[in-house]
Order: structure tokens, then C-alpha cells, then sequence
């Protein structure tokens, strides 16, 4: 019994460990965020003497009502749209079993080997003959299409596991497909949904790459092109650089932090039989 205890504690000290950590860099951003100009470059890890001036001209630069808008835009749609993709392809291979289906489905999860930085070139060259650069639909597509991989997996395998039965029933109730998909199979997908969302608002959220290429006008970019306002060749602003950063990270860490339960519930829904 002693020694068992001794695992856990030893355990837990570990994780604790591993935790912290992790953190460091959070923390230490947060920290440098607070620092005034002459303070930035101290190899202290807590600023002597904290100020909001940091935040105050992140803030006060009109571009960040800007940059936050349109990533919440671009965020909210790619979510939507790539749920609505993945329950009626998802529906479709799992339970229509349409002609090809297998193949349609290992195609679609190939993309997610496909790096985007392989396929900037291409992508931005169509986007550009068909006048999407500097348009919110030139980033919510291929955000669309890289997150559907993602989603068609979590939703065909959370399908794959709803009980036949009550399928039938709903048919023997003259329920049609469509009817069948969004009243009985749908309601019960709310975890693996849930899960979908989350992953892809992260990620539409923090991508930098594709965003950088796509949006040149500084009217249409997101909050990940935010920093590079407060650094350059000759002059960077440590504070406030820190400080935007902070500010991005913060809605990502609200999201997770407030779903976390129900996304680790979501991923062992779509994995578990029965």
C-alpha cells in the first residue's frame, strides 16, 4: 500500500513537473507583456515594476478592432461550414454506403498528410485567378477543406457507432433520410460536434502562413499578423509585441479551458464501440 502511494505521489510530482514546464513560455510572455522598454530585456523572471502600457497601445492601434473581427468572421464560418461537411459526407459514407465510398473517404483523409507550406504555391495562384486574395472566402476555403479530413474522421466513427436500431425504427416511422440524419442521429453527435468545432476554430484561429499570403490589405488580416505591426528591420517593440500575443492567446485558452471536459468526452465518444 506504501509503495503504491509512493507511485502516485512520484507520478503526480512528474506531471506537475512536465506542467510547469509547459508553461514556462506562457508564463514568461505574460510576464514580458508588463514590462516597460527598459525592463524588456532583463534576465529576471518577474518585472519589477509592472505597467498596462503595453496593453494600453495594443489597444489603442485601429487595426486590432480590425484584425479581431476578422478572425472571429473567418473563425465562426470555417466552423460552420466544415460541420455541415463532415455529418452529410459523413452520413453519407457511413450509413448510405453510396458507391465508392471507402475510396472517397481515404482521399479526403489523405489531405491530412499534405503540409499547407507544400501547397502555398498552387493554392495561392488559384485563389488569385479567382480573385479571392484580401477576401474573407480566400481563407475560409481552404481552412474549409484542411479541417474536413479532421472532421469526416470524428463524425463517421462517432456514426459508425450509433446503434443501428434506432435508425430503423425512425424508418419503420416513415422517417426519411434527411429527417433520420438531423432528428435521431444528429442530437446524439453532439460531443464529436462539439470536438469538430473546437479543433477547427483553433486552428482557423492561429494559422499564420496561409493568412499572411492571402491577406495583404491591412483591413482584411487576422489577429495572427497582429505582432508583425509592432516589430521590424530596424525597430521592434518587445511590451507591446508580448502583449499582443497575450491578447490573441487569450480566446483560445478561454475556448479549451472552458470545453475541455467535453472535448476529451467527444474523442473517446467517436472511438469507443457501443
Amino acid at each position: 500500500m506504501i509503495e503504491r502511494r509512493q507511485i502516485h505521489v512520484g507520478a503526480y510530482l512528474v506531471i506537475s513537473a512536465i506542467t510547469l514546464l509547459s508553461l514556462l513560455p506562457t508564463i514568461y510572455m505574460v510576464d514580458l507583456s508588463f514590462r516597460n522598454p527598459v525592463s524588456s530585456f532583463s534576465p529576471s523572471l518577474i518585472a519589477g515594476h509592472p505597467t498596462l502600457a503595453n496593453y494600453q497601445t495594443v489597444l489603442a492601434n485601429p487595426g486590432f478592432m480590425h484584425y479581431f473581427f476578422n478572425s472571429v468572421m473567418v473563425s465562426l464560418s470555417t466552423v460552420a461550414l466544415t460541420l455541415a461537411f463532415s455529418v452529410f459526407c459523413g452520413f453519407a459514407i457511413s450509413r448510405l454506403r453510396i458507391w465508392g465510398h471507402n475510396f472517397v473517404f481515404y482521399v479526403i483523409l489523405a489531405g491530412l498528410m499534405i503540409p499547407l507550406a507544400g501547397l502555398i504555391v498552387p493554392l495561392t495562384m488559384t485563389l488569385k485567378s479567382m480573385g479571392l486574395l484580401n477576401n474573407y472566402l480566400g481563407l475560409i476555403g481552404p481552412y474549409t477543406a484542411i479541417g474536413s479530413g479532421f472532421g469526416l474522421l470524428v463524425i463517421k466513427g462517432a456514426m459508425d457507432n450509433f446503434p443501428v436500431e434506432l435508425e430503423e425504427a425512425a424508418v419503420l416511422d416513415g422517417a426519411s433520410p434527411s429527417r433520420t440524419l438531423f432528428q435521431v442521429i444528429v442530437p446524439t453527435l453532439r460531443p464529436s460536434l462539439l470536438v469538430v468545432a473546437v479543433w477547427q476554430f483553433l486552428y482557423a484561429w492561429n494559422e499564420f502562413f496561409l493568412a499572411l499570403v492571402v491577406m495583404t490589405n491591412p483591413v482584411m488580416k487576422t489577429v495572427p499578423l497582429m505582432p508583425l505591426q509592432f516589430q521590424g528591420p530596424y525597430m521592434t517593440d518587445p511590451g507591446a509585441l508580448f502583449a499582443v500575443l497575450t491578447l490573441i492567446s487569450v480566446v483560445p485558452m478561454v475556448v479549451y479551458a472552458a470545453l475541455q471536459r467535453s472535448f476529451v468526452g467527444g474523442l473517446m465518444s467517436g472511438s469507443i464501440k457501443g
